[in-house]
């Protein structure tokens, strides 16, 4: 061991300790000096230095989830995946539809067509009268059997009057007049066979139809009475025109979803029957373009030939009921647009004005 100037003895060999890592020694009792231990079980050298910590992992570790999961926002990007959802038809598919309108419009021609043609064949009917309210009972009947299936038009004119007022699809048209031209003829091709079942009647069948067929002028109910007189074009084209509108008419009206009646297939088939009441003594009573068809393909030539003025007066006239409906009968449209589209925000003097 040497000596510096300074008299402090520098300590040499492994065991040395530098003067700044030296450390107080305790005092014991009765003042003596209690030295420090050395070696492997002394303290750490240099504590009144930071220690540095133990490196940490780099990986960082997600904290457990707590409470519900986080429900994005409509802002996040956020990729979701597609869900497959199935279609579930609304009401009764085209078919069922289109059947029932064929079953519904035979009922209507072969009650109608059926009185009219056996009584005039008989001599034992009742004339307008009984005609009328055959026709009137059954579309009320068709109605309540199957109106709730296609909305029991079995009249093409109806479909026209009920598509411009919004209430049946335009798509719907035409298959719904191709149901109703079926069922009418089939009826039709049934009182044809019956008629032509009977000998005597068979030669003649062609003729009785035409005393049901639809016509104007020397071939309407008034002119067959009065020879060579009879309602002349614009007569029967205007009654028709005018009768059809007020049945289409009562029909919106009666089954509009506003009405809390449950009397409408009642309305709908006495409206039938004052229209017939009216027209049978002029045309035979059209107001239905399937019932006109239906009797003019089994008569004779000239049914035909008129046919034309019992497809464009009632068609017309279905279309006026339609647009008066729907400019003056129609529900009003619920506004779906937000409140707050509606709201004005006014400054501090506007507002002090407004109120």
């Amino acid at each position: 061991m040497s000596q510096d100037n300074t008299g402090t003895p520098e300590a040499t060999g492994p065991d040395a300790v530098t003067p700044d890592a030296t450390t107080t020694p305790a005092v014991g009792a009765g003042g003596t000096v209690t030295p420090e231990p050395s070696g492997a079980s002394a303290a750490p050298v240099g504590l009144d230095k930071p220690v540095a910590p133990a490196p940490l992992d780099p990986t960082p570790v997600a904290p457990a989830p707590v409470g519900p999961a986080p429900v994005a926002s409509l802002d996040d990007d956020v990729a979701l995946a597609p869900v497959a959802v199935a279609a579930v038809p609304v009401g009764p598919g085209l078919g069922s539809r289109l059947a029932a309108e064929a079953f519904g419009t035979l009922f209507l021609v072969i009650a109608g067509l059926g009185t009219a043609l056996y009584a005039n064949i008989t001599g034992l009917g009742g004339g307008p009268l009984a005609t009328a309210l055959a026709f009137g009972l059954a579309l009320l009947a068709g109605a309540v059997a199957v109106g709730y299936v296609s909305g029991g038009h079995f009249n093409p004119a109806v479909t026209l009057g009920a598509a411009i007022a919004g209430r049946t699809s335009w798509k719907d048209v035409l298959p719904y007049w191709l149901a109703q031209l079926v069922g009418g003829v089939a009826a039709a091709a049934v009182l044809y066979v019956t008629l032509s079942s009977f000998p005597t009647l068979a030669e003649q069948a062609r003729e009785f139809f035409s005393s049901v067929a639809n016509g104007y002028s020397t071939h309407s109910p008034i002119g067959a009475q009065v020879q060579g007189e009879g309602f002349a074009l614009l007569g029967a084209l205007l009654i028709e025109v005018v009768m059809t509108a007020i049945f289409v008419g009562v029909i919106l009206g009666s089954t509009d979803r506003r009405s809390t009646n449950s009397l409408a297939p009642a309305a709908i088939g006495f409206a039938y029957v004052v229209g017939l009441l009216v027209t049978i003594p002029m045309t035979n009573g059209g107001l239905n373009p399937a019932r006109s068809s239906a009797a003019a393909v089994f008569s004779e030539s000239w049914a035909l030939g008129q046919l034309w003025l019992f497809w464009v007066a009632p068609l017309v006239g279905a279309a006026l009921a339609g647009l008066l409906y729907r400019a003056f009968g129609a529900e009003p449209v619920q506004d779906d647009l937000l409140g707050e589209d509606d709201v004005v925000v006014l400054t501090g003097d506007e507002a002090e004005r407004a109120l």
